[in-house]
């Protein structure tokens, strides 16, 4: 008996063994830099145009920016990834330095789905999709941010335009195409509302902390999503288009501000919409986004949505400890993360920003975690913005060590693949955080992958499920 109860509890402590040891490491199968094998995206999105309905739901398919560069090797691509988001993450500190006011000086002269892409072939942008605009509608891809408000396309006629894939909405076709007059309560909402004496229309300018800027008409269309017409929808209609906008015809503003398009439509698809994001290195399926109440997935785990009252876009979280291997990391805490009297610092969920930058002390106390539990694993030079890197070559998996973001309320365990990324076709694999002299930390689209994120304006909440994108 005592030898049958020795066993027993043997078998009981190696199973604990086994439970801990899965908590501190995970396995990381080892996929080498390359292209998305979702490079036939124009096909996918430009054939899913159908008879238009006023249904409550809204999905569409989301593609990644790097999709249009069809001749850019995957080195390029992650090269101009990371130019991109460089350019994102100022914009974005920019915007926050500011207090939220794009607009540099006053203007001049119920449910649905769509698929996401991700970014523009030059720009700022990280995914688009493809959306009608006008009746009868005139498809074209447009840029979905969550770090922005306004609803814009570039209009007939140009004084400038860029170049993009379709071409340049004509609003004189559309039997939709209503201008907002001035002095409207749709025109008051803009940060700084201009207006042509001449005609009594609303004038509209928005510029971005990269300095790219539109101006024009801001306008009453229907847009039509996937067969899914929605009316009215306040957009600006632009004459003038400057910057890093390139390929698409415009963008879909997904912040939280008055003139989101989430905002805007909220009382049909109740202020909710989700997206996810899937693994570009391995996936052929496209990313989703979904409008009204089947975008909440059952499997989500919830965090409130902070309020900043000096910039209402963004999608600000509390973000309270991150641990690593099992153990919580000593020194970040909630307070490395809060919002000031001032509107600075916080923690912002951004569709836009590819690498998820924090504070720096909380960076470096990761870092610092992340290293003593991979020094197992054979290092690497770093790689542009990451200090923290790999030779994996010639391997095809390796473990290691666990990461866990503890939000208020919420645990979220990211895969491996979500913070150990290649960087090359060499076999280096680098840690995909990186530290900000900002007070502003950015949670970014490498580590949503795979997971269903949810933004919740209604209910007060942003949520992730994981494995959620079939």
């Amino acid at each position: 008996m005592e030898g049958k109860a020795r066993l027993f509890l043997f078998s009981i402590a190696f199973l604990l063994s086994l439970s801990f040891s899965s908590s501190e490491y995970q396995t990381l199968v080892l996929k080498s830099l390359q292209k998305s094998p979702s490079a036939q995206f124009r096909t996918r999105i430009g054939s899913v145009q159908g008879e238009a309905s006023e249904s409550t739901t809204l999905t569409v398919s989301l593609e990644h920016v790097d999709v249009l560069a069809v001749n850019a090797t995957a080195e390029d691509l992650f090269s101009r990834r990371l130019k991109r988001d460089a350019i994102r993450v100022k914009s974005l500190t920019s915007m926050m330095a500011s207090g939220g006011n794009r607009n540099a000086s006053p203007p001049r002269g119920t449910d649905f789905s769509s698929s996401v892409v991700s970014g523009l072939a030059q720009g700022s942008g990280e995914y688009f999709t493809r959306l009608g605009v006008g009746t009868p509608p005139k498809y074209m891809y447009m840029v979905l941010d969550t770090g922005s408000d306004v609803v814009w396309i570039q209009c007939l006629p140009c004084k400038k335009c860029y170049t993009q894939a379709d071409p340049i909405f004509d609003p004189t076709r559309s039997t939709s195409f209503v201008s907002i007059p001035c002095r409207s309560p749709l025109c008051l909402k803009l940060d700084q509302a201009g207006c042509s004496s001449r005609t009594n229309k609303c004038e509209y300018e928005v510029s971005y902390g990269d300095g790219s800027l539109t101006i024009g008409e801001f306008a009453d269309e229907t847009m039509t999503f996937r067969g899914t017409r929605v009316p009215n929808v306040a957009l600006g209609c632009g004459h003038d288009n400057e910057g890093l906008f390139v390929g698409a015809a415009g963008l879909l503003g997904l912040g939280q501000g008055k003139l989101s398009f989430p905002s805007q439509i909220g009382s049909r698809f109740g202020r909710k919409f989700s997206y996810c994001l899937v693994d570009r290195l391995s996936s052929s399926k496209p990313s989703l986004v979904v409008f009204g109440e089947s975008a909440v997935s059952r499997t989500a785990v919830f965090t409130p949505l902070l309020s900043n009252p000096k910039l209402e876009t963004f999608y600000y979280v509390s973000l309270v400890g991150i641990s690593v291997g099992g153990t919580r990391v000593p020194g970040i805490t909630g307070e490395l993360f809060k919002i000031d009297g001032s509107g600075n610092g916080g923690v912002i969920v951004d569709s836009g920003t590819s690498v998820t930058r924090l504070t720096q002390p909380a960076y470096t106390a990761l870092r610092d975690a992340f290293q003593a539990g991979a020094s197992q694993l054979k290092s690497a030079e770093g790689f542009s913005l990451f200090d923290t890197c790999y030779d994996l070559s010639g391997i095809s998996e390796v473990r290691v060590p666990t990461v866990v973001m503890h939000f208020n309320g919420a645990d979220v365990s990211l895969p491996a693949n979500n913070y150990m990324i290649p960087v090359d076709t060499s076999g280096r694999f680098c840690f995909a955080f990186a530290g900000t002299m900002s007070e502003l930390s950015i949670i970014g689209n490498i580590q949503q992958q795979g997971f269903r994120v949810i933004f919740d304006m209604a209910g007060g909440r942003v949520g992730f499920a994981p494995q959620s994108c079939g």
